[in-house]
């Protein structure tokens, strides 16, 4: 465990409130700067550091492929290690929601659930929107988490 957070949930209104305010933010693959680019691991990075602290560790090149198949969930793990999991039947508002974008592919996409019916994600061309959460996008959730309270200094 990190000495920059605790398991305990962070408070769902302040992860929200740092998801909109990448609202607008460009498209740019692999970056994570608010108001300048962000792809949708950028945007959950951002959120992070706004919410939780500084990251826990560093992020190497991936690729863009929605399609790439393999034995590990590479960004689940990841979120593993330093988030609280949640069964993604019913996720509440505040939970970060990973996507397998075809079928049999290892989750790729990352969205915030900001309400029941809509989410905040980074889709290439549009940028960071707010979207509603659509049976479509529920089929392909996989894995649901929430962000840590940071530890207080």
């Amino acid at each position: 465990m990190s000495a920059g957070f605790i398991r305990r949930p962070a408070a769902r209104g302040k992860v929200i409130a740092a998801a909109r305010s990448w609202l607008g933010t460009p498209y740019h693959d692999q970056q994570s700067v608010r108001g300048v680019g962000c792809d949708c691991l950028g945007l959950a990075r951002g959120i992070w550091r706004e919410v939780v602290g500084p990251e826990p560790f560093p992020i190497p090149p991936y690729s863009r492929d929605w399609g790439e198949t393999g034995p590990v969930e590479v960004l689940a793990d990841g979120a593993r290690s330093c988030m609280i999991e949640l069964r993604t039947a019913d996720p509440p508002p505040g939970a970060l929601l990973m996507f397998r974008m075809r079928a049999r592919a290892i989750a790729k996409h990352v969205g915030i659930l900001t309400d029941v019916e809509t989410m905040i994600h980074a889709r290439e061309r549009l940028g960071v929107i707010e979207e509603p959460f659509t049976r479509s996008w529920r089929r392909r959730l996989a894995f649901a988490f929430l962000y840590p309270q940071p530890r207080r200094r």
